[in-house]
């Protein structure tokens, strides 16, 4: 299966390579008839972009995107989509090193035996996040799609390093996580996790943390088991963002402690419509969407690139080095990454929207 592909009735390819001309993604697939807001997908682009603030790396891209095909008037017509940004801010001079002195956490090394050394060192390549403005092309499409359906995509960050945010409303994290350079709800939380990344960014190394992603009003019936039910599409998506390594739904990894009394979500009916008294499955149950909210989140690790030597080895000489690094990187790549989770998560769900017969192929007038 080519593996530059995500999805199977909307279906995006992704192509470009960090400083290569362009970065894009072509979407088959996309319902015919939708009327595209372009000032949403830029204001999307806009939260993940580079040098937003001091916590960011500090490549300036003004990643004003082009749509080269399947709009005409504004309206989608069942073409294929083909959305591009050209890179402008490229400075590959930093990263000759890496060609025969491989970063420690970074994908240099396998990636130069995988391909025999013929892969795109340059900002790493299709290894860059900067691959995950492909994702937020398509999930700012997937979102105006699901804004049809009443479904709402809303990911906040609730932890960075060692600090954890406080639980949030829905209506409050919608409100708040823009206000703050690092997307968190909770707005005391989240100063403190702008001044730690601002730490770490002084001594010269980089902080990770965890992304939640809430899918509100979802249908029941989201999912195709066994092997595409949703938690599987949404963990093979979310595995497909740079630096994540790990996911869990509902009450996670904390179900281990849990008896079946205690963990089994109780139905009751709420005004004619079924519901659930708690939501440990985080909404979905035998990998079915269950019409409760889906909740799940992210581990995202450290940015692998930091300024601390770290030992690697030469991949000429085959001895021993110290690797420093210069350069424009993200200590914390968590502010950028929200974006990209909501985008991941809006394309997985239409994905499996008109899987279901939820979306339909084409908008009537």
């Amino acid at each position: 299966m080519p593996a530059n592909i995500l999805g199977k009735n909307f279906k995006i390819i992704s192509f470009g390579e960090s400083h290569g001309e362009c970065v894009g993604v072509v979407i088959e697939g996309c319902p015919a008839g939708l009327k595209i807001d372009l000032d949403q997908i830029q204001k999307e682009i806009d939260k993940r972009k580079p040098g937003q603030s001091a916590l960011t790396t500090q490549r300036k891209e003004e990643d004003k995107f082009k749509i080269l095909s399947g709009v005409f008037n504004g309206i989608t017509t069942g073409a294929p989509i083909c959305l591009a940004v050209f890179n402008k801010d490229v400075d590959s001079s930093k990263y000759e090193i890496i060609k025969k002195i491989p970063r420690p956490g970074h994908s240099d090394l396998p990636a130069f035996f995988k391909y025999n050394g013929f892969n795109d060192w340059r900002g790493g390549g299709r290894f860059s996040g900067r691959m995950t403005l492909n994702y937020v092309f398509a999930g700012a499409i997937a979102k105006q799609i699901l804004e049809k359906s009443g479904i709402e995509v809303l990911a906040h960050t609730i932890q960075i390093g060692k600090i954890k945010a406080e639980k949030q409303k829905n209506e409050d994290i919608r409100k708040n996580k823009e206000r703050t350079l690092v997307r968190c709800a909770d707005l005391k939380a989240a100063e403190k996790m702008e001044n730690l990344i601002l730490e770490i960014k002084e001594q010269g190394d980089s902080v990770g943390g965890i992304i939640e992603c809430l899918i509100l009003n979802p249908p029941v019936g989201l999912g195709e088991p066994v092997f595409n039910s949703l938690e599987s599409e949404l963990a093979k998506a979310m595995f497909s963002i740079p630096a994540v390594k790990g996911i869990d739904f509902g009450a996670g990894f904390g179900v281990a402690e849990l008896k079946g009394s205690e963990n089994n979500d109780e139905f009751f009916l709420e005004q004619g419509k079924i519901s659930t008294k708690t939501n440990n499955s985080g909404g979905i149950l035998g990998g079915i969407s269950n019409g409760m909210p889906i909740v799940f989140r992210i581990a995202v690790k450290p940015t692998p690139s930091i300024a601390k030597p770290q030992q690697t080895i030469n991949l000429e000489t085959k001895k021993q080095e110290y690797l420093k690094l210069e350069g424009r990187h993200d200590p914390c790549i968590i502010p950028r990454a929200v974006p990209v989770m909501e985008s991941m998560a809006a394309v997985v769900l239409t994905d499996l929207g008109i899987s279901g017969g939820f979306i339909p192929k084409v908008f009537r007038k």
